[in-house]
């Protein structure tokens, strides 16, 4: 009797000819028109801005101004070559290298900071109720500034995450 070595399975050799054999490797091709009649516009004709209002002209909204609508409190904010921590009003918002992730102050369960005992990392660590917890790692410029940013990052917790917990008590009661 004959015994084989290695996996029973055959591979898809249409996967090797073809990449588009897998779906979300590549981009759909767009769907034709009904009537099976493209458009031919003619990409170097220009665009016609469009008209505006006098008041959307007059009140352009940017960054700044919608900004300037923030209510006052404490934030929090460190970062270093690849890693950043914002916690303000609207909660908790961790970014490393191209990824991010933000959290409301409802969707937090607890916050946890550490630092490392011979180096210059600070972590935050953000869990949630669902038992996941997501951690950052700060390497400051120097190990005092470990208590500096345990400072400030606990006056927005005692600000922001005491508030959601109160209003959810209150919500509660009869």
């Amino acid at each position: 009797m004959e015994q084989r070595i290695g996996s029973s399975s055959q591979p898809l050799e249409t996967a090797a000819i073809d990449p588009a054999a897998i779906p979300g490797l590549t981009s759909p091709v767009p769907a034709e028109p009904e009537d099976g009649v493209t458009d031919s516009v003619p990409d170097s004709i220009p665009a016609e801005p469009e008209a505006t209002s006098p008041e959307e002209e007059a009140a352009p909204e940017t960054e700044a101004e919608a900004e300037a609508d923030v209510p006052e409190g404490p934030v929090f904010e460190a970062s270093d070559r690849r890693a950043k921590i914002i916690a303000d009003h609207r909660g908790v918002r961790l970014y490393l290298d191209d990824q991010e992730c933000e959290f409301r102050w409802d969707e937090i369960g607890a916050v946890e900071t550490e630092t490392s005992r011979f180096g210059k990392r600070f972590t935050v660590t953000v869990h949630t109720p669902d038992r996941r917890w997501y951690p950052v790692e700060i390497e400051a410029k120097a190990k005092s500034q470990h208590q500096e940013w345990e400072t400030e990052l606990d006056k927005v917790l005692d600000t922001y995450f005491e508030d959601a917990d109160e209003e959810d008590a209150e919500e509660s009661a009869p």
